[in-house]
């Protein structure tokens, strides 16, 4: 039988999420149903999706089997307060809200709810993410399935524990900004050195996300892969020279630590 899923919080998350699985057949369009504050949001997700939407979340409860939290963090325990009364033992309930334990969600509901949380990152919108998943005390083997199903319509899915949640919201959460910054700076660099533009940003997003397949798709070590460009003598290892020069490879390692910091300040005050 099909699940039914209900999101509650229709942003960019959600309709990820949303496109992902029509996309690959994970459901059906009739199985899904959506409930935001923003009726201008719903509107645009109904005309784009063909899906059940609402004001309601109670109501989106009521359909679905499947309870997808796409709220901000802050948002989180007031939309808890007003959901928990729909909520029985039949619903498995994901959350994407960063930082958020699943222990925290587990105490505004009566029953023993099975709980999975979820943390992907913005490449979602485009079908290619990556999301990790931890599992809630009361979660067991199938609800990790159906989850996992969900995330990998939008991109690559791994399982960890819940105690490195923090360290994937700081790599792979926030990895994106970073990539993005790189390539702007790298594409600042072809402008720099004369280029146009517009192609300067081509053959920097382009170089990025040729390099990133290849790790994918050889599962060579990096290392390796840059060996393999880095000629003795040539232009490769002078630029490379200077990256190290610029401590580029702690930066990166300091930005993630960083941020698994913060993702862990802001989590100890939901734990």
């Amino acid at each position: 039988m099909q699940q039914k899923i209900g999101f509650i919080g229709g942003g960019n998350m959600g309709e990820a999420l949303i496109k992902g699985i029509l996309k690959s057949g994970v459901c059906s369009r009739q199985a899904v149903c959506v409930s935001d504050i923003r009726s201008e949001r719903l509107k645009a997700l109904q005309k784009s999706y063909d899906i059940k939407i609402g004001k309601d979340n109670p109501a989106t409860a009521a359909h679905a089997d499947v309870i997808i939290l796409c709220v901000k963090p802050q948002n989180l325990e007031v939309m808890l307060n007003g959901l928990a009364p729909a909520i029985s033992g039949r619903h498995l309930i994901i959350s994407v809200a960063a930082g958020v334990p699943t222990d925290f969600i587990a105490r505004h509901f009566k029953s023993s709810i099975p709980i999975i949380r979820a943390m992907p990152n913005t490449p979602a919108l485009i079908q290619e993410g990556a999301s990790a998943l931890c599992r809630g005390r009361n979660a067991a083997d199938s609800h990790l399935k159906i989850a996992q199903n969900i995330f990998s319509a939008v991109g690559k899915v791994v399982v960890v524990d819940e105690s490195l949640m923090d360290a994937v919201t700081g790599l792979s959460g926030s990895g994106p900004a970073y990539a993005f910054l790189f390539i702007e700076a790298l594409a600042d660099a072809g402008v720099k050195m004369g280029l146009t533009r517009e192609v300067a940003l081509l053959l920097a997003a382009q170089t990025c996300l040729g390099s990133a397949k290849m790790i994918a798709e050889t599962g060579e070590h990096p290392a390796r892969l840059r060996d393999m460009v880095t000629s003795p003598g040539g232009t490769t290892i002078s630029g490379l020279h200077k990256l190290e020069a610029g401590r580029l490879r702690s930066a990166v390692m300091d930005a993630v630590e960083a941020a698994t910091k913060r993702s862990q300040e802001l989590g100890a005050a939901r734990r």
